[in-house]
């Protein structure tokens, strides 16, 4: 027989505007409890180990660390913690960050009322969920071509706009070794350009999972 008990649901979201609209979603559905809300990565941990929802639903990019520094704390003191990160972001190396963290789930914003009732429902029973699409991102993804933190630290810059030599001067190596990280960038990409990459690292996620 099913459990009556309703899902205890904690929203971890620094937009006020995402956290009420969550808020009414929640309430409006029978199944499911809303205990608290958090506006940063710190109350989103605090919140948690107080509270101890059956699942949190939280944001990728807050203040305090973020969302997937709160999931990794969290799940460091409580191993069989259930977390939905729900965000705007669909880059493959998000996705890849958030379920590496600990996360049970990976949803979109624009994701619709029903998508995110199932979502919670899969969590709750220690199931997984990928919204549509990110499950084909990471197939597509190939490890081997991962780009190392250094490599990381370059295509930031890059995607900044910045000269060899102001990268050079930013990290402290010489400008021959920026040249040769930005080819290796360019080859592991499969792009041929600087723009390329950029654009690229924006789409995946890359800029910011470093």
């Amino acid at each position: 027989m099913d459990d009556p008990r309703p899902i205890t649901v904690l929203i971890a979201d620094d937009h006020p505007l995402i956290r009420a609209g969550l808020a009414a979603l929640i309430g409006a559905e029978p199944a499911l409890q809303l205990v608290g809300e958090a506006g940063d990565g710190v109350a989103a941990v605090e919140h948690y180990l107080r509270l101890r929802p059956d699942v949190m639903l939280v944001d990728l990019n807050m203040p305090g660390g973020g969302g997937v520094e709160a999931i990794r704390k969290i799940r460091a003191l409580v191993p069989d913690a259930r977390m939905v990160i729900l965000t705007t972001y669909d880059g493959d190396e998000d996705v890849r960050r958030g379920l590496l963290a600990g996360a049970s789930a990976y949803l979109l914003k624009q994701s619709g009322l029903d998508e995110v009732v199932q979502c919670v429902r899969q969590v709750a029973a220690n199931r997984r969920y990928l919204a549509p699409g990110l499950a084909e991102k990471l197939a597509g993804r190939v490890d081997a071509n991962r780009l190392s933190r250094r490599e990381l630290e370059i295509l930031a810059h890059l995607s900044a706009g910045m000269s060899n030599k102001m990268i050079a001067r930013t990290e402290n190596i010489g400008v021959g070794t920026v040249k040769y990280h930005v080819n290796n960038i360019l080859s592991k990409l499969n792009v041929s350009c600087r723009t390329e990459a950029a654009c690229v690292a924006a789409r995946r996620g890359l800029i910011h999972a470093y």
